[in-house]
């Protein structure tokens, strides 16, 4: 199969649809619901979330190095078994921060 011309997609309904060996590069999704999708071996490297609605989503041996987060609601959310090295909140490290805590707790 050759590579397709740019096209616009509107109303379509690929409920359960299956894609594989796909270059979605430069793509724009607008209004679109991934309700259940899976994502598996995806290079979302650069991509842009602006609105977006990720409650319950599972992220798992996934790489956010250099990533940057804004005006989240990051109630509840866990992060476990992770490498936090240079992470920061609010400017913040986050190393230092554990550091206090312990510190504070006299852990």
């Amino acid at each position: 199969m050759t590579d397709a011309e740019p096209h616009a997609y509107t109303g379509l309904d690929l409920k359960e649809a299956s894609f594989s060996d796909v270059n979605l590069s430069e793509a724009t999704f607008t209004d679109v619901n991934l309700n259940g999708a899976s994502f598996s071996d995806v290079n979302l490297t650069t991509a842009t979330f602006t609105e977006a609605n990720l409650s319950g989503a599972s992220f798992r041996k996934v790489t956010l190095a250099k990533a940057e987060i804004r005006t989240a609601n990051l109630s509840n959310l866990s992060i476990e078994d992770s490498n936090l090295t240079g992470m920061t909140i609010d400017g913040v490290l986050v190393s230092d921060l554990f550091r206090a805590w312990r510190k504070q707790e006299g852990v």
